[in-house]
């Protein structure tokens, strides 16, 4: 028994090995299947991060090559006129693109394409659809009914995207003005450019030019009178036969801008032609000898220095002699004249008599203080630079006195007119609504208040026994001055090509606003008539005060004139 016993507890004890054994596998199975799950994991996690590798790179591609879905950052804020009018805002368009990886047959895909947009380039598309690139545009800005004809021809990998897309209701009304955008919807001319340097382009590098953040960027322009100057401008062109011709009406008292225009000129919606050269703003950024509207600045600066006053007395009996050069009047009376009659004649002769009444360097620094020579400040981009003689001599004072030799925008030759009638203040232009506080801030007095008094008087009689007459408009009390300047051609002058200007104020007594009118190239209205400023120009002022002075809040005074505009003669 004890023997059978111990032979049990050895067989006991021997088969209690394997219970241990047994347990001993079993921890170690559990470690090789947990390394295999970490194995698993590690593996599982690096393809994860490769995947999403792939995918970032993808995106990459996609958003190096187009856009991403998002176009927030391309939103613009409306522009609207001074009433509030909208002249330019943003509209939702399609844009079409591929994503050649997944195109099946380009041949297919492009010979569909084609029924629908013809003008595609047929080789550089082919490629572009053969090619491996993740995304590629087709083309940009479709209109709906593109769109629609080309979701009808249902080709695989074949999408559209939403964009914005500026939109002019006004189409070329304040084309100038108002200014361009480009593909991306960035401003590159005008009041679009400058709102883009004005911060939104950094908004929408940021992604935060949200539409709903965007308030309208209001601009000093009164639509009616744009629509009525630019109007007048397109008449003007095809009476008188010129290659262009522009105006600009101007508050004479802040310097804002409640209308310019040049034409020829452009759609904005449809730009193709914008960058031609013929459709310059010759208002701003075209330079041009402004011929005899300089007179008035002259007969100005000598009134101003003391120099001479209305009654003063010029000798106009013969030409001037400068070496090889003879200054003449156009129409010379051939006597000695009064300032008034200077002004009246428009005598180039009288006129340099008086310059040389001050010395070469105040002639000069006159100019520069009424901002005539500088590069004007204002928010348009557009703006050329004056040229002058680097050094004057007694030739360029006499020719720069009547306007030529020196060559300045209409723009800022309106605005120094301003300074002449306003009680003497230069007040630099502005295309933003401008209160009288701001106005204050800015403005910089250049002549006596007197002087000014003097001028608004020579400016009324210009109009009214001058060379002014066409621009009266009845109850207005136009006044102004004429200038008839000869082209240069070739480096000579031409008789028979002419860049005439008017610039008139009213009411000139208390003005409240001054409208210049230029035509570039004129041509008689008729046979045996002359095609001189007087008879082109002033009657397109006048039209323009005409057609506009009501909606400019300026109303009609047909009492006596006479006592508002007596000055001192002293």
């Amino acid at each position: 028994m004890i023997g059978r016993w111990r032979k049990k507890s050895e067989d006991a004890e021997v088969s209690s090995e394997p219970i241990v054994v047994e347990g001993y596998a079993k921890g170690a199975g559990g470690r090789a299947r947990s390394r295999i799950r970490m194995t698993m994991l590690v593996f599982f996690t690096v393809y994860a991060v490769i995947g999403g590798r792939l995918v970032w790179l993808g995106n990459q591609e996609l958003e190096s090559t187009g856009p991403g879905p998002s176009r927030v950052t391309t939103s613009r804020p409306d522009i609207v006129d001074r009433n509030g009018e909208v002249l330019a805002t943003d509209i939702n368009t399609a844009s079409l693109y591929a994503e050649p990886r997944r195109i099946v047959d380009a041949d297919e895909a492009l010979e569909k394409l084609l029924t629908v947009l013809p003008d595609l380039n047929i080789e550089q598309t082919y490629n572009r659809l053969k090619s491996n690139a993740g995304f590629i545009w087709l083309r940009r800005q479709l209109s709906p009914s593109q769109q629609q004809a080309i979701m009808q021809l249902g080709i695989p990998g074949i999408g559209f995207r939403t964009e914005k897309r500026r939109f002019y209701p006004g189409g070329p009304t304040a084309a100038h003005i108002v200014g361009l955008v480009n593909i991306d919807n960035k401003g590159i001319a005008g009041m679009e450019k400058f709102i883009d340097d004005q911060g939104l382009s950094d908004l929408q590098e940021a992604g935060l030019a949200l539409p709903k953040d965007l308030e309208p960027v209001r601009l000093s322009i009164d639509l009616r009178v744009q629509h009525i100057v630019r109007d007048e401008l397109e008449q003007a062109m095809e009476r008188y036969k010129a290659i262009a011709a522009g105006a600009v009406v101007l508050n004479a008292r802040t310097g804002e801008v409640l209308a310019m225009a040049s034409v020829p000129d452009f759609d904005p919606n449809n730009p193709y032609n914008a960058h031609e050269k013929d459709r310059l703003n010759r208002m701003s950024a075209g330079v041009y000898e402004m011929g005899s509207t300089f007179k008035g600045f002259t007969v100005a600066m000598a009134l101003d220095a003391g120099k001479a006053n209305l009654n003063s007395r010029f000798d106009a009996t013969r030409p001037i002699q400068i070496g090889r050069h003879t200054i003449r009047d156009f129409h010379g009376k051939n006597r000695v004249l009064t300032v008034p009659e200077v002004f009246i004649y428009s005598s180039n002769i009288g006129t340099a008599r008086m310059a040389e009444t001050v010395s070469i360097d105040h002639h000069r620094e006159f100019f520069h203080r009424l901002g005539l020579l500088d590069r004007m400040d204002t928010e348009l981009p557009e703006v050329a630079r004056p040229t002058e003689p680097s050094v004057w001599k007694r030739i360029h004072q006499i020719t720069i006195s009547f306007g030529h030799g020196v060559a300045t925008t209409p723009l800022q030759t309106a605005v120094a007119a301003a300074a002449l009638v306003n009680g003497g203040k230069l007040i630099q232009p502005t295309f933003l609504p401008r209160t009288e506080d701001e106005t204050a801030a800015v403005a910089k007095q250049v002549i006596n208040p007197k002087t000014s008094d003097m001028m608004r008087y020579l400016y009324r009689q210009n109009v009214e026994v001058g060379s002014g007459k066409r621009a009266e408009v009845p109850g207005y009390f136009v006044g102004g001055k004429t200038g008839t300047a000869e082209k240069v051609v070739n480096g000579r002058y031409s008789s028979n090509k002419r860049f005439n200007a008017f610039v008139g104020a009213f009411p000139v007594n208390d003005p409240d606003y001054i409208v210049l009118a230029v035509l570039d190239e004129p041509q008689p209205e008729k046979p045996g008539v002359g095609a001189t400023a007087g008879l082109n120009t002033t009657v397109m002022v006048g039209n323009i005060i005409r057609r506009s002075a009501t909606l400019l809040g300026v109303k009609p005074d047909f009492g006596h004139e006479s006592d508002a505009l007596l000055v001192s003669s002293h």
